[in-house]
């Protein structure tokens, strides 16, 4: 017999508590881990700066190399990447595409949000487990200095996972409906459950099943909203489940192979450098004294914007960050003097797109880092493409601006010489940092704290402007961003070992290798190739995922991997900043502060001028190694 009706309200309210009072302790929870997991962080890459430095310093100056400082920096590293993955999940700062979900309506976008939470739930909780397990199997390896046993590293990893999975529980469940949770929980059982009961039909389709997992389950995710590092990992898990033996410890094991080699350490460094740019005033001075300049001349600020996406380019970990730098100091005159808020948003994205193979560049490093190829030659193979690219910009800025009227003052002698002087320090730094790499004073990864402790000095001692209010913040967001850039190198890592192991590997060389037109072909394909790839899934996924799989086909075919790999980068670049899927686009739009329908059709001269500088570079490879060595 039911209870009488005060009972069933008596009932509900303490059900209501109980809920609440749960909520409430999850909130805690969540909110104490993204604390520790930002104090830890932002630890950590101030340690891992001055072990780098410190390194150098021992090595080049005092002639006393110490052996041990690789090994420390390697395992600390994968703590802090780990605990930056924590700090992107908890403000949703892990890379998405939104181009679908931001267009329905909050009802459908809510509960896609959703389910983008219980993917990432659920990709947690399945590596969880044997992770544990791998664990354990790495206690017994040591490092050869510091004997340092294999575990520990898998213990940050670890560590990083339980606090992420507080954090995806509480996304969750977060102000959710009953209705919602009830309707996400019964669609992802359905899926869970439909590929359970197809197990054996899936193994019986061998690499037919490569096409439902690796393309029709990512897509889905990804056109969901899920970020493409749970889109990655969550069908790279459920492959391995349902079509193989293979132990899931798989996972956990090339993660960690993907994200552990040293160069990728450059990641974060490199991001901290571009934060620190931008806080001690020496991006500022770079523009302030290309606008003295050109800012006069007809469409001069446009020049000016090309030229200092050119030198300030690379040195940040995001090309948010690079035109975050730039546009506020540029942007709001070329609007006072007349400019379309399209046309500004459209020479913005092109400017970025075009930079993606200036050194030292991320993209460069995590390219070497994946694909086996010198990061010193793509160094110097990438300054003479972006360069054309640049010149192809200019061109249309010329020609599109050759009627209007000539605007500003011209700054005189006395004051362009004022701004070259404070700006030397500046234009010292990309200098600085190309030369000890290229001269073997510094590897890669250790080049970036050169420039950090450089731009400190600078900032605190020439320009006195050294907020350090600012710099929790800096080495908080540094830990964000490169969590969420290495960990979709991991996840894209173990896909990339799963399509290998099924033979995809080998399919694709014997269908690349015989196609007719050779060389040709092939480049032509992959052009295309990594345009659609850069714009859907943001261009690093795309190469970490593809490169291994490419790279070895066109050294089969003869083409210098140098080239290669400008052409791929340049072609990923023109697709990220594309619309209508690439998320620079949108990124440009926001810090311009233009709608995406002002700028969707201005931006295609532009980017079909970057189309015509990636074909000469795809058919002339001297400009591609005609400097690299």
């Amino acid at each position: 017999m039911p209870g009488s009706p005060a009972d069933r309200q008596a009932l509900s309210a303490c059900l209501v508590r109980l809920r609440d009072g749960a909520m409430a302790v999850l909130r805690a929870l969540d909110l104490v881990s993204g604390r520790l997991a930002e104090l830890l962080a932002a630890a950590l890459v101030v340690i891992e700066v001055a072990i780098l430095l410190g390194g150098v310093v021992f090595r080049y100056v005092l002639d006393n190399p110490l052996v041990w400082t690789d090994e420390l920096a390697e395992m600390l590293f994968l703590w802090l990447i780990s605990l930056g993955a924590v700090i992107a999940l908890r403000r949703a700062e892990h890379m998405s595409m939104s181009f679908l979900t931001d267009r329905l309506g909050p009802r459908p976008r809510a509960l896609l949000a959703r389910f983008a939470s219980l993917c990432a739930l659920v990709f947690i909780g399945i590596v969880a487990g044997p992770g544990l397990a791998y664990m354990r199997q790495q206690q017994a390896i040591t490092t050869p200095a510091l004997h340092i046993p294999g575990s520990w590293q898998i213990a940050g990893e670890l560590f990083a996972f339980a606090l992420m999975l507080v954090c995806a529980t509480y996304k969750f469940l977060a102000g959710a409906r009953p209705l919602e949770l009830a309707i996400v929980l019964a669609a992802a059982g359905l899926v869970g459950g439909g590929f359970w009961l197809l197990e054996p039909w899936l193994q019986a389709i061998d690499n037919g099943s490569l096409v439902i997992f690796f393309v029709g389950m990512v897509s889905l995710c990804i056109f969901c909203g899920v970020p493409i590092v749970f889109s990655f990992g969550i069908a790279t898990a459920a492959y391995i489940f349902y079509t193989s033996t293979i132990p899931l410890t798989i996972i956990i094991s090339q993660m960690n192979q993907g994200m552990s080699a040293i160069e990728l350490l450059a990641v974060p460094m490199f991001v901290v450098l571009g934060l620190l740019l931008d806080m001690t005033g020496l991006a500022r001075a770079l523009i302030n004294l290309l606008n003295a300049l050109v800012g006069h001349r007809r469409g001069g600020l446009s020049y000016a914007l090309i030229g200092a996406m050119y030198l300030i380019s690379g040195i940040s970990g995001s090309k948010a960050a690079d035109q975050a730098a730039i546009a506020p100091v540029l942007v709001p005159e070329m609007k006072r003097r007349g400019g379309h808020p399209g046309d500004l948003v459209a020479l913005l994205a092109a400017s970025a797109a075009m930079s993606e193979t200036i050194p030292p560049s991320l993209v460069l490093i995590i390219v070497g880092a994946v694909t086996g190829v010198s990061t010193a030659a793509l160094f110097s193979g990438g300054l003479l493409p972006a360069s054309v690219a640049a010149l192809c910009l200019v061109l249309l800025v010329a020609f599109k601006s050759r009627k209007d009227a000539h605007n500003g003052e011209r700054a005189g002698w006395r004051k362009t010489g004022r701004l070259f002087i404070i700006a030397l320090p500046a234009l010292i730094l990309p200098i600085l940092i190309r030369y000890a790499v290229l001269e073997g004073i510094t590897t890669a990864t250790e080049v970036a704290t050169i420039g950090v402790g450089y731009t400190v000095i600078v900032g605190l001692l020439i320009y006195r402007q050294f907020d350090w209010r600012r710099l929790y913040p800096i080495l908080t967001e540094t830990a964000a961003l490169s969590g969420a850039i290495l960990m979709i190198i991991g996840t894209a890592s173990t896909m990339a070992w799963a399509l290998t192991q099924a033979g995809f590997a080998d399919t694709l060389t014997s269908f690349m290798t015989t196609l007719p037109g050779g060389k040709a072909s092939f480049l032509a394909i992959s052009c295309l190739l990594f345009v659609v790839l850069g714009s859907v899934l943001e261009g690093l996924p795309a190469m970490v995922l593809f490169g291994p799989l490419l790279f070895p086909i066109a050294q089969q075919l003869d083409i210098n991997v140098v080239q290669y790999a400008i052409v791929a980068i340049l072609a990923m670049g023109i697709g990220l900043f594309s619309p209508p899927f690439g998320v620079g686009f949108y990124q440009s739009c926001l810090i311009t502060r233009a709608r995406p329908d002002q700028a969707i059709l201005k931006i295609w001269p532009y980017m079909g001028v970057l189309v015509i500088a990636l074909i000469l570079v795809a058919t002339v490879p001297w400009l591609s190694t005609g400097l690299a060595h």
